[in-house]
């Protein structure tokens, strides 16, 4: 249930309101935006009169919200929910690119590819230290040196940085790593996503394999019940019976994520389609249908590289990428 208060609600009256609703065992929540104050009711709600709440002077109105995630939801929160990084906002008016390679392979080759995609027009360095892959023969990453390297990288750039986590126990390494990723195949692992609901840190998370759009958004849900509400959704592709591209872009995810929900959400091409030709088509039809930022797989030597090879892009075509999306942005959303 959401309650929208007038403009200017006396304040003796609304602590008054809050005050009753606790007592009737109901969580609410406070969302004060450009022109709207609303007030978020959280769990047993049906033994609440809504007539009784409508009639008090410092309501507006009352509505029953049927959907399972309430703090993701754009009812409770109807302006857009921007996050600061750093230099950087994801969810407002700027388009944020993230780019690095799929792995950190060494200090040398993360420090090399931060200074290239920074002058491209990257806002936020990502590099896998921690790699969940099919096989277990496949390189796992540098782990925690992988996450040292990274940050050292960020500092050197000014760039803020993410790496993705794969379970509770390597949280600790995170202290230096400006957000923490989600991956695909952890989205519903809830113990990790209530953990980091405890975390200050953003989370950026990405959609499962084969996840709806309710079940991301409670995953979403699950981190922002514990108090962390810098949450970014990731549309990163799912599993169809396609096999030419390794996953299918469901590019409606970004426009109906922007309905139902008030974060930000961005798109992950590179492994939407696990080929590097596609990239940049993915991109800009993902920058047109609104996203709040691409994070792109960015190496120094593709064909070499240690993990995912053939998804990652060439320092020079992520260039051309940049000025591309940055054009589709300008036009789809002027300034």
């Amino acid at each position: 249930m959401v309650v929208i208060l007038k403009n200017n609600p006396d304040e003796g009256q609304l602590q008054s309101l809050i005050h009753w609703l606790e007592t009737k065992n109901v969580q609410v929540t406070q969302s004060l935006g450009e022109s709207n104050h609303i007030l978020g009711l959280i769990g047993d709600t049906s033994h609440l009169d809504m007539d009784l709440i409508g009639a008090l002077d410092i309501v507006e109105s009352v509505r029953r919200i049927q959907e399972p995630y309430k703090k993701a939801n754009r009812k409770f929160h109807p302006d857009d929910t921007v996050i600061e990084v750093g230099n950087v906002t994801l969810g407002g008016d700027e388009l944020v690119l993230i780019a690095g390679p799929g792995a950190v392979e060494s200090e040398e080759q993360i420090l090399q590819i931060a200074e290239v995609v920074k002058a491209a027009g990257a806002g936020i360095l990502r590099g896998g230290a921690f790699i969940g892959r099919s096989s277990p023969y496949s390189f796992q990453g540098l782990g925690e040196e992988g996450l040292k390297a990274l940050a050292k990288a960020g500092k050197s750039t000014g760039l803020p940085v993410i790496s993705e986590i794969m379970q509770i126990s390597q949280l600790d390494f995170f202290a230096d790593i400006d957000i923490i990723q989600v991956g695909a195949r952890n989205m519903k692992n809830f113990d990790l996503l209530k953990e980091l609901g405890k975390s200050d840190k953003p989370v950026l998370l990405k959609r499962g394999l084969s996840a709806t759009y309710e079940e991301l958004l409670m995953s979403a849900e699950y981190v922002m019940s514990q108090g962390n509400e810098k949450v970014i959704l990731c549309e990163r592709g799912i599993r169809t019976f396609e096999d030419y591209t390794t996953n299918t872009f469901d590019i409606s995810t970004i426009p109906v994520l922007k309905k139902l929900s008030h974060l930000p959400v961005v798109a992950d091409p590179s492994h939407a389609c696990g080929r590097a030709a596609l990239v940049v088509p993915l991109a800009a039809a993902s920058v047109a249908a609104g996203a709040d930022g691409l994070m792109i797989e960015v190496h120094a030597d593709p064909a070499h590289a240690r993990s995912d090879a053939q998804q990652q892009i060439a320092p020079a075509a992520f260039a051309e990428l940049a000025e591309t999306v940055r054009t589709i942005r300008k036009t789809v959303k002027p300034e």
